[in-house]
């Protein structure tokens, strides 16, 4: 396999000249708090900011400039410090916080009418706090004089996953490890003590049920679930190093055959899998030049987020990776992203993608990008 050494310089090589055509088709001005999470739910926008608060915005409202206030179609205020994370599961959302918890929140057809959440649970539940507190075996070392519960995170939770069927939510912390949970009983089912060396900002999760994390100790780990002289339970397979400086975002290929990381030190490196069903770095995608903080995959396209306030759209062709555009306007780094394909607008001659960016500067910015087929 060929390694991919990937810049801006290296567009011609693969005579690929179909750059993108892209445009802000609307900005959502936010109230001096930074936008920390975005996901896509049905016919909404969910928000998390760090002021505690989880918005709900009408998609199909976000195609012009309007009132962000008129925009809001429900607003919760929960715990206390950032949303770091929202994931949608069936008809709930969970959603990861600075203050050690995750939440889960209900949406039902009736109340999705009157665009309304109600908050169902925080996890870990009181059962689960209770039976674990009673069992010794159940209790770790989290620091030289605190001890916990195995289901307590004891710092922000940084990222959730969820399984391809929505029944697992995974969740990962600044305090190391990674939590598996029930997402109908809110159990956790199992948690991966020193998961890394250092904070874990990030976790994906394959159709399989492999799990990637990734770490300040600049490490993303692959946990595949094997069997064990206790049961069951997710158990490192490998280790990538590659990175210079800490992993911030991860992101699968929609085959799931390429694994893409975003770190500090400025670089994506994509992982491939091998016949072997490893993954190995085949490549670095260099374009930004600042810290890359967010990665999100739309059919064959890559979207980065980075520090230097700009949105890089990616598209691999027979091995090569070209920057197709520089998405421009936000005065802040870009913290967030979410995209999906605009089907109607896309046409014979051409793709549509919507792409949903969140950052520091607190606006939401909303881009219509056109790939020539």
């Amino acid at each position: 396999m060929s390694h991919l050494q990937i810049s801006d310089s290296h567009w011609q090589s693969c005579n690929y000249h179909l750059p993108a055509t892209h445009q802000c088709i609307s900005t959502i001005k936010g109230d001096n708090t930074y936008i920390s999470s975005l996901v896509i739910g049905r016919k909404f926008l969910y928000t998390g900011s760090s002021n505690k608060v989880i918005r709900v915005l009408k998609r199909d409202s976000l195609q012009a400039e309007f009132d962000h206030e008129k925009l809001s179609d429900c607003m919760i205020i929960t715990g206390n410090g950032a949303v770091k994370s929202l994931v949608v599961s069936t008809d709930k959302i969970f959603s990861a916080h600075q203050d050690h918890k995750i939440r889960v929140w209900r949406v039902d057809e009736n109340e999705l009418q009157q665009h309304k959440l109600t908050h169902l649970a925080t996890l870990p539940t009181f059962i689960d706090r209770t039976l674990n507190v009673l069992l010794p075996k159940n209790h770790v070392q989290v620091s030289r004089h605190k001890r916990s519960t195995r289901v307590h995170h004891n710092d922000t939770v940084s990222a959730l996953a969820v399984s391809r069927d929505g029944l697992v939510i995974y969740s990962v912390s600044w305090d190391r490890t990674l939590k598996i949970w029930h997402a109908t009983d809110f159990k956790c089912l199992e948690s991966v003590c020193n998961a890394h060396d250092d904070a874990i900002n990030a976790v994906v999760v394959s159709c399989n049920g492999d799990v990637y994390t990734g770490s300040t100790d600049k490490t993303i780990k692959i946990w595949r679930k094997l069997k064990s002289p206790e049961g069951e339970k997710h158990l490192l397979s490998a280790t990538l190093k590659k990175h210079k400086s800490g992993i911030n975002a991860l992101a699968l290929s929609t085959n799931e055959n390429v694994l893409y990381s975003g770190g500090s030190d400025r670089l994506i490196m994509a992982w491939e899998k091998s016949d072997e069903d490893d993954m190995a770095g085949v490549g670095a995608l260099r374009g930004h030049v600042k810290s890359i903080l967010c990665l999100s995959v739309v059919l064959d396209l890559l979207c980065s987020g980075s520090a230097d306030e700009t949105i890089r759209i990616w598209k691999g062709v027979e091995k090569c990776y070209f920057c197709l555009a520089v998405l421009e306007g936000h005065s802040g780094p870009v913290k967030c992203l979410t995209s999906e394909t605009d089907h109607s607008r896309s046409s014979n001659a051409s793709t549509s993608y919507l792409i949903y960016s969140g950052g520091l500067d607190s606006d939401i910015k909303v881009w219509q990008v056109f790939i020539p087929l």
